[in-house]
């Protein structure tokens, strides 16, 4: 499915089937570890079947009279049934150590390689999905799937599967020997299934799903707070914030219980049919031992059968709602891997090749997801190479929609959008944002060292290139004075920076790329007197022989750029110079111009 009009997936629940389906083909990804895995688990089962007829005959042996067969013979045979079930349990100890050791491999393997899938599909969905998602949410959905998987893996290859061989193993074994108890124990044990898949599926699973739900609420609260930690400080609102949590933790609380108080009542279930059972099957050994169609063995037999049977279903009841749990677990995960992202490339896409850095729009029309009505209608824009654009009027009019289109972050509607000639939607979104460098008016910086934040587009920058870029943004002042330098880590998002730091940072980023477009977004819409200095002169530094587009409200600081773009609702109403603007009597160049100036001077 593709993302939906709110930028999230559509609530559509997964089948059981296809979340098992999603597992067990990246199992077979990894034939060399599945089949360790399984030839481990055969080894083990093979013992368990087999134990209870070695038991049976050394029963048998030992009930047997010395005058219905020889003393010596009795002894022998005791004594290599003695051994054989020795052999049996060496057997079954090295089978399922060599089970553990592959299914660790195995669910790592695969546990790494969904969460990497799984990240890179996330960070190729839309802008609007993350618009729309709670990190915190986002990141809880995938840890809580990759654990769910490695618990699943264990449930299905070490538990169920050993499980279900053993019973039938054990069935057929009976059928031979005993084929009316041999039918008896394959119809409760197919009535046992049904009636524990069935409580997993729709008794048990609806509740889980909504436990997982609220699972994934709270991490959203969680993360929304610890992100805007800084905001809450400010309004003194950490028992708010607080409470907000308790309230979600309380609801949390209730639905978790009611999950495990359902499952707790299909294991009660479970255990009183898997005793019922075992009376049954006990009842008729004896019954045939009465009538003499039995001996010893055989009740041996039965008896040893069922202790392993009885403890088998007891397990195979829990395991098939660890299996449902897990699986609850799995839906978001899976759900994102079963979301399409909404900008993708198209299938003959080429890599962006740019040489001049003109911009063309024609005709170009969009509406975005969250609105019903168009902000561009049959928009058509040229924008020479090596020009410097400003794009002006009020918030909402469509300034920093032209950049995003131009980024690719949304697509048109109908019309397109040029560069050098080529058609973006038909070049790959990587090499189309390569070739446009973003300064934008909230840079966001990773909590890693200046260096790799300045070096973030051209991670194989050199310190000496990294140095140079920083003292064209006006940025390397600050950073020398640091104790560690270019080896200074700025905090998550770079909170230890302030924002004019943070702005020339940017600037510097957008030095070493070293584009032929330049986005700057609101660059300088926050800084004190100082700051602005200085980002304006490194900004001025690197329009020098680009394209570049400035979305601006501040006018003072467009003067000197090429061309000057009014929009107003989606539309362009005034194009030219800073003067031939200024020169229009009733202009909205000219009006906005004076409330600011008017505004500068009252302050």
């Amino acid at each position: 499915m593709a993302e939906s009009k709110d930028g999230q997936r559509s609530m559509k629940t997964l089948s059981f089937g296809a979340i098992l389906s999603f597992v067990m083909t990246r199992w077979v990804r990894h034939p060399a570890l599945l089949a360790w895995t399984l030839s481990g688990v055969a080894l083990a089962t093979v013992a368990d079947i087999c134990t209870p007829l070695l038991a049976g005959r050394l029963v048998g042996d030992i009930s047997t009279s010395s005058a219905e067969s020889g003393r010596g013979h009795l002894l022998h045979d005791a004594l290599l049934m003695v051994g054989g079930l020795l052999v049996l349990g060496l057997v079954g100890v090295l089978g399922r150590r060599s089970s553990y050791l592959g299914i660790s491999k195995l669910s790592l393997a695969v546990m790494r390689r969904v969460l990497d899938d799984a990240f890179a599909r996330v960070q190729r969905f839309s802008s609007d999905w993350h618009a729309n998602s709670f990190a915190g949410s986002t990141v809880r959905r995938i840890t809580r799937g990759i654990w769910a998987i490695d618990t699943l893996d264990d449930t299905l290859l070490l538990l169920i599967l050993p499980e279900v061989l053993v019973l039938l193993g054990t069935t057929l074994v009976l059928l031979v020997r005993a084929p009316l108890m041999g039918l008896v124990l394959a119809m409760m044990v197919g009535l046992f299934a049904c009636i524990s898949i069935w409580l997993a599926l729709r008794y048990v699973a609806p509740t889980a799903r909504v436990s997982n739900e609220w699972d994934s609420k709270m991490g959203a609260v969680l993360g929304d707070a610890v992100t805007c930690n800084s905001v809450v400080k400010s309004f003194g609102a950490e028992e708010r914030e607080e409470g907000h949590l308790h309230a979600v933790a309380r609801t949390w609380a209730e639905k978790t219980y009611y999950s495990w108080y359902r499952g707790t009542n299909s294991a009660n279930f479970q255990a009183s049919y898997t005793l019922l059972m075992r009376v049954v099957m006990i009842g008729l050994a004896v019954l045939l031992w009465w009538r003499g169609t039995a001996g010893p063995g055989d009740v041996a037999y039965v008896l040893t059968m069922m202790f392993l049977i009885q403890g088998y279903l007891r397990d195979l009841g829990q395991q098939v709602s660890q299996v449902q749990r897990s699986v609850n677990e799995m839906e978001e995960l899976v759900g994102l891997f079963s979301t399409e992202p909404s900008i993708q490339d198209a299938p003959d896409a080429a890599p962006l090749v740019v040489k001049a850095g003109a911009v063309d729009l024609s005709d170009v029309t969009f509406r975005y997801p969250s609105q019903e009505k168009p902000i561009y209608q049959g928009l058509s824009l040229k924008i020479a190479s090596g020009s410097r654009i400003a794009l002006v009027g009020a918030s909402g009019s469509g300034k920093t929609t032209l950049t995003r289109l131009l980024q690719r972050l949304y697509d048109v509607n109908e019309g397109s959008i040029l560069i050098d000639g080529q058609d973006i939607a038909h070049v790959t979104q990587q090499s189309l944002r390569r070739q446009i460098a973003l300064v934008p008016q909230e840079p966001v910086l990773f909590h890693r060292t200046l260096a790799e934040n300045i070096a973030y587009g051209r991670p194989d920058a050199s310190r000496e290139d990294i140095i140079q870029a920083a003292k064209r943004a006006n940025a390397d002042g600050f950073i020398t004075r640091l104790a560690e330098g270019y080896d200074t880590l700025v905090g998550e998002r770079g909170v230890k920076l302030s924002g004019g730091e943070r702005q020339r940072v940017a600037i510097a980023r957008a030095f070493l790329v070293d584009a032929p477009i330049v986005i700057f977004d609101e660059a300088t819409a926050s800084l004190d007197s100082e700051s602005e200095m200085l980002v304006q002169e490194a900004m001025s530094r690197l329009m020098e022989k680009r394209t570049v587009l400035v979305v601006a409200h501040r006018l003072a600081t467009v003067r000197d750029l090429d061309r000057i773009l009014v929009f107003h609702q989606g539309q362009i109403i005034e194009d030219g110079t800073h003067e031939s603007l200024m020169a229009l009597q009733d202009g909205t160049y000219r009006r906005l111009v004076s409330l600011q100036s008017l505004e500068a001077a009252s302050q």
